[in-house]
């Protein structure tokens, strides 16, 4: 299987160009790129989600977030080989090029849908569509999913984490 027909990178588009939750896709990516290059944050997976987190912070007028992260993830996905085929190469570069300026200049949240071109890649997104619909969240909650999400499992390995050090 290519790498970007897996179900949680196709679970990335959709969330990013459909959706607009670009935490969703830092969450799928994250579980993916954990698969792949555990704990190597030059591969190409982690600049997807480096892209990802870049729109989360701009919607949120987090600038200096957005920024770091869209410079990151440009430097990982200019020439990521198979990690970025089936998409338009120059098209993604100019986007995240694009979105670099914008934050610079503090420009207000413009969403963009990833420039997919594989017939194959677009086809294996609508499928997993039609066999997975889901509803569509507001934009409040969007904006601040990060604080309104149950943390209660991440808290209690935290807490056991900390007990096993002591």
């Amino acid at each position: 299987m290519h790498p970007l027909q897996h179900p949680h990178f196709i679970q990335y588009i959709i969330h990013f160009n459909f959706h607009e939750d670009y935490f969703e896709c830092h969450e799928v990516g994250e579980d993916y790129w954990k698969e792949v290059a555990p704990k190597n944050k030059m591969h190409p997976m982690a600049g997807w989600i480096q892209m990802a987190v870049g729109m989360y912070h701009w919607r949120r007028s987090n600038f200096p977030g957005a920024l770091r992260s869209f410079i990151r993830a440009k430097d990982k996905l200019a020439n990521a080989g198979v990690w970025t085929e089936g998409f338009d190469q120059a098209a993604l570069i100019r986007i995240l090029s694009e979105s670099i300026e914008a934050v610079t200049a503090r420009r207000e949240f413009t969403p963009y849908k990833l420039p997919l071109l594989s017939p194959e890649l677009i086809d294996a997104v609508g499928r997993y569509m039609a066999e997975n619909p889901s509803e569509t969240l507001d934009s409040y909650y969007l904006m601040h999913k990060h604080r309104l999400r149950d943390r209660s499992s991440i808290i209690n390995l935290r807490e056991q984490k900390k007990r096993r050090e002591l």
